[in-house]
């Protein structure tokens, strides 16, 4: 996998980099890969296909909804690996399992990530008008995306894993949201992970302030 440069994204994260909001903190990181292997790429999807055949292997479920049927698909496999290796770029310091990263993922369309975009991003958008006017925050990471990877001809994918194995989580994270836009013809992945941090976690507010109320109630009993 190769990181892409795209100017188009640059601007959108510049803007999403460390946005204050008061109590919050909103950051976003929209980044563009071109499916072509390089460096250790070859040895670590050769890795997780056998990961996954291994699974398949002593696996006996049939079940429609289970992970052996996609699985079974070798296309299904290829894009599965290639949006862990995407992972692996984006978090080289997690080790990402392909059978367990499969639970996670789930197909979605673009109005189902304009949902949650419009839901969440509310402030930030807001923001984004003040600052630059003209079109709206969506308005131009939509321009941007379907400038890189065509979002007519992409699948979509959100990635949602368990807290504890979530590197999008920030220390103070009130929530975050991870989305991966893949065109097979091209062979590109855009990721597009956000999240919400509360400032008063980061800040230690919450520890400053009940070290000043048990201060507050020691000095209470005492006659001054």
């Amino acid at each position: 996998m190769k990181f892409l440069e795209y100017t188009p994204l640059d601007r959108i994260n510049d803007f999403l980099n460390d946005l204050n909001l008061g109590e919050r903190t909103i950051k976003g990181s929209l980044e563009a890969y071109s499916c072509k292997h390089t460096g250790t790429d070859k040895r670590l999807s050769l890795s997780l296909e056998n990961e996954i055949l291994d699974y398949l292997g002593k696996s006996s479920d049939t079940d429609s909804s289970s992970p052996v049927e996609f699985l079974l698909s070798r296309s299904s496999r290829k894009t599965l690996i290639y949006l862990v290796l995407t992972l692996y770029h984006m978090y080289p310091d997690y080790d990402f399992s392909a059978v367990k990263a499969h639970q996670f993922f789930t197909e979605e369309s673009w109005d189902t990530f304009k949902q949650i975009f419009d839901t969440y991003m509310l402030e930030a958008s807001k923001e984004w008008v003040e600052t630059y006017g003209g079109g709206s925050l969506l308005e131009t990471i939509y321009k941007a995306l379907d400038e890189v990877v065509k979002l007519s001809e992409c699948e979509i994918y959100s990635y949602n894993p368990d807290s504890d194995v979530d590197p999008f989580l920030e220390k103070g994270a009130i929530w975050s949201f991870g989305f991966f836009f893949y065109n097979r013809k091209l062979k590109r992945v855009v990721s597009f992970s956000f999240c919400c941090l509360s400032n008063l976690v980061a800040d230690g507010f919450v520890a400053d302030n009940l070290c000043n109320e048990e201060d507050g109630e020691i000095f209470d009993n005492m006659d001054i």
